[in-house]
């Protein structure tokens, strides 16, 4: 989970301060030292952390925070108000074209994920603005890149324009008339990519921007590769002119000190996050939503407009009526366990609950992702007959349901169980109380139940 320890370690700091009551300008000072290693752990650039740390020590060793009733929550809130600045402040935009097609040029070192992550943000960019994207594969060098980017456009359902091993810049240019004529009001320029940043690039780069006049040059950078990143962030906006950042594999990067630097060190915005290798896995980065779940206090928004996204308002309806006539069967169940998954990983979700960063999670027992798997298996597994009428299940039938989803006749038994428990559970609460010997079995969830 990304900023992983980070949060830890600030929790435990910030724990320690709450624990002292009043707090001196010495117990501020220790503190702030404690910070200042976190954030260098965390891959923070040195000179960022420097400013960070004096910036909040000048405003906690006041004495309005010092004399305050909770001078620990004071300092807390000063953290979460500068981190948030040091990330941009508020989420920043895509420019616009007011005369379409917008032209977003997407550059970057090759293996940061610019083709795949250029392809999200046109997906995105359909989803949830109603756009109607067109990619280029301006990319004539690297093996099978032209491949690649047709299948992730056809899984997205996004137009692919392509001219084969042509030159760069004749393509980009051939794809925003492509655009104007075929009414796509967005075109992503998948570009080229080295190993390193060398002179050559510079060129084809500048050459392609220069025939197009893109609105908006982003780069595609690795958050695992920590302060090369900002590196490359800095070499690209001298000699392009960056207008922002897409930061990939947040999901993998623990520590986190790329988000943390890049606007510091090149005034440039985040403004979208790659947070895994699903297709639908990359949002909009909000500054203040991250300081708020790096210091452990969760991210309800970002977890509500998930829920929003995963919500299908016919099956909740449908759902709905079935609990009110307690005819809950296994496809409802398959259905919300769709709606969960679709949501993003578990540990992602918990992490964007207040008080459940870090290690917080460590005595909490989590829904186990693989068991989910186990059944949507099984379920996957059974005829629709099967699904509606679980009590037709003999033992030649889980046999066959067990050899299907790789599991055993233990297993769908257990799965059974459960959702017998289910029934009971929801029949009780359409008569509006539980009975004592139910309720006693279900303090602190369902026995051995994976959701």
């Amino acid at each position: 989970m990304a900023f992983e320890g980070l949060t830890q370690k600030l929790s435990a700091t910030f724990k320690r301060l709450r624990g002292k009551g009043r707090l001196s300008e010495a117990d501020v000072k220790e503190a702030m030292r404690e910070v200042r290693l976190a954030l260098l752990e965390a891959d923070v650039n040195y000179k960022v952390v420097k400013d960070f740390v004096k910036r909040v020590t000048e405003q906690a060793i006041g004495v309005d925070v010092l004399e305050s009733l909770t001078p620990a929550q004071t300092i807390i809130k000063i953290v979460n108000t500068e981190m948030t600045a040091l990330m941009g402040g508020q989420s920043t935009k895509l420019t616009i074209s007011s005369k379409p097609p917008t032209v977003v040029m997407l550059v970057g070192l090759q293996g940061a994920g610019k083709t795949t992550n250029g392809a999200k943000l046109a997906g995105l960019m359909k989803k949830q603005n109603g756009k109607r994207p067109l990619l280029a594969a301006c990319d004539v060098y690297r093996p099978a890149a032209i491949k690649q980017l047709e299948v992730v456009g056809e899984q997205l359902g996004v137009p692919v324009f392509q001219m084969g091993q042509g030159d760069p810049v004749e393509i980009a240019k051939a794809s925003v008339e492509h655009a104007k004529k075929y009414g796509n009001d967005m075109v992503f320029l998948d570009t080229a990519g080295r190993l390193h940043i060398d002179e050559s690039l510079m060129t084809e780069l500048k050459n392609i921007k220069a025939a197009v006049s893109p609105q908006e040059v982003l780069l595609v950078v690795d958050a695992m590769t920590g302060q090369d990143a900002v590196n490359a962030a800095s070499a690209f906006d001298e000699a392009l002119g960056l207008d922002g950042v897409i930061l990939t594999k947040l999901d993998g990067d623990a520590r986190g000190g790329a988000a943390l630097s890049v606007k510091a060190v090149t005034g440039k915005p985040i403004k979208f996050v790659g947070t895994g290798e699903k297709l639908d896995q990359i949002e909009v980065f909000h500054p203040d939503r991250m300081a708020s779940r790096i210091l452990g206090m969760g991210d309800m928004l970002s977890l509500i407009e998930k829920a929003e996204q995963a919500y299908d308002e016919k099956k909740a309806l449908e759902l709905q009526a079935k609990l009110k006539s307690n005819k809950l069967t296994l496809t409802d169940l398959y259905d919300q366990l769709t709606q969960l998954k679709s949501m993003g990983s578990l540990s992602d979700i918990a992490g964007m609950l207040p008080g459940m960063g870090g290690k917080a999670l460590k005595d909490v027992k989590a829904p186990d992702e693989k068991m989910l798997g186990r059944v949507e298996a099984i379920i996957l597994s059974m005829t629709v007959q099967e699904r509606e009428n679980p009590s037709i299940l003999n033992n030649s039938r889980k046999k066959r349901i067990a050899a299907g989803s790789g599991t055993s006749v233990v297993d769908i038994n257990r799965l059974l169980k459960q959702f017998d428990m289910m029934q009971a559970l929801t029949k009780q609460f359409s008569g509006g109380k539980l009975p004592r010997g139910l309720r006693n079995k279900m303090k602190g969830g369902m026995p051995g139940m994976p959701f």
